[in-house]
């Protein structure tokens, strides 16, 4: 019976090519436009996470707390070498201790120059950060200690001053001053906010200091915690160290900040997973509005077939015989629809991921939740006609002009 139920409405189908196009065509619509929100959403929320993995590995960055203030803004006072020191000496958690200042400066090379970001750090940033270097070297302890003009650049830096040429040995002139460029950094790519990772120049800490920055302080230290530890415990060991070595008294705020990564990267995963699902929810709508057109249209079905029917049951065929054709036929209709649905939503996530350049990341869950959703709405919306068409009076129906 099921079978021939199958036939019939596949034949009904047929006999209206266009019109089961567009009865389909809302399904199509709503399937598409949910896989293709939740596989952006989801592609999105994948960046997010590749973009802080790419800062560095269990890192916590710690810098002074910024204070706005109508009008204005200040700084807590900066660290000082000593305050490394005390962190790297007392607190046995980390694996990585990196100072740093940053500061702008134009650099250099032949008729080429480039503005860019100078980092005043040690060897630990480069361990902190997960940077591997591409050719050349890291600092040398001599090199750390005396402040020696060389450098280390990363991709952005290469290509803009030096074409196709090898940069190793090659002499930058950083703020009026040389600096032998030693090491080449593999490129990350873009980072968080959009910014370009491979767009700086990294130099021992005490060259910066004494000649860009032009003082012994500290904008901020990067510290790398070693796996398997808890990331908490080391934030409120730092905490208690720097209060006490900043001078906090009890019930004061820090004038410091300790910044997890991971907690960004689940806040920012969190808010994309949200975003995410409600655009989900939104475009889930429009599945609903291609039920009611599928039920409309099996609605007209039922009234154009109104003597056919009357004939099927007057020679013998059951009210259920009736009930599951047209139910198979809504069914069919919104089966197929779902699978053209999936069919299109892959190929439009997959150009739209592209354009937006975020990974297409392929959820087997959201394609089959959505296509038994598709199946689900061809149920309940074709129940109502298919019910209709099955409580007809055989007597009344083949009176039916």
């Amino acid at each position: 019976m099921l079978l021939k139920s199958i036939l019939l409405a596949l034949q009904s189908i047929k006999r209206n090519v266009m019109r089961s196009f567009l009865t389909m065509l809302g399904i199509v619509i709503g399937v598409a436009a949910v896989i293709t929100m939740v596989t952006l959403g989801n592609g999105a929320t994948k960046a997010i996470s590749n973009q802080i993995a790419s800062l560095g590995s269990n890192l916590l960055m710690v810098m002074p707390r910024m204070e706005f203030r109508p009008g204005s803004s200040s700084t807590a006072q900066p660290f000082e070498n000593r305050d490394v020191e005390a962190i790297r000496e007392q607190i046995g958690s980390l694996k990585a201790v990196a100072p740093m200042v940053e500061s702008s400066a134009t650099v250099v090379y032949g008729a080429n120059n480039w503005s860019t970001s100078a980092t005043g750090t040690t060897n630990d940033y480069f361990t902190a950060s997960n940077w591997t270097f591409a050719a050349g070297r890291p600092f040398s302890e001599a090199e750390i200690q005396s402040g020696k003009a060389v450098c280390v650049i990363g991709e952005t830096i290469r290509k803009e001053l030096f074409a196709g040429k090898d940069p190793i040995g090659a002499s930058l002139r950083v703020k009026g001053f040389g600096a032998e460029v030693i090491g080449l950094l593999k490129s990350k790519g873009q980072g968080g906010m959009g910014r370009d990772q491979d767009d700086m120049i990294v130099m021992p800490l005490r060259t910066v200091q004494r000649r860009i920055a032009g003082n012994q302080k500290i904008n901020m230290m990067m510290l790398s915690v070693k796996d398997g530890v808890l990331s908490d415990d080391v934030v409120n060991q730092i905490k208690l160290l720097l209060r006490e070595r900043r001078h906090v008294g009890a019930g004061e705020e820090d004038d410091f900040e300790v910044m997890d990564t991971k907690e960004i990267a689940q806040t920012l995963s969190g808010t994309t997973k949200t975003l995410t699902g409600l655009l989900g929810a939104v475009a889930a709508v429009s599945l609903l509005v291609g039920g009611i057109g599928i039920m409309n249209i099996m609605l007209v079905s039922v009234t154009e077939r109104t003597r056919e029917i009357g004939i099927r049951l007057a020679v013998g065929a059951l009210e259920n015989e009736v009930l599951l054709q047209f139910m198979v036929e809504a069914i069919t209709l919104a089966c197929v629809g779902g699978l053209v649905g999936i069919a299109m939503a892959t190929g439009t996530a997959m150009i739209l991921a592209h354009a937006m350049a975020v990974p297409y990341v392929f959820n087997p869950g959201i394609n089959i939740l959505s296509f038994f959703f598709s199946a689900a709405i061809g149920i309940l919306f074709g129940y109502m006609p298919a019910r209709r068409a099955a409580k007809l009076n055989p007597i009344v129906a083949l009176r039916h002009e």
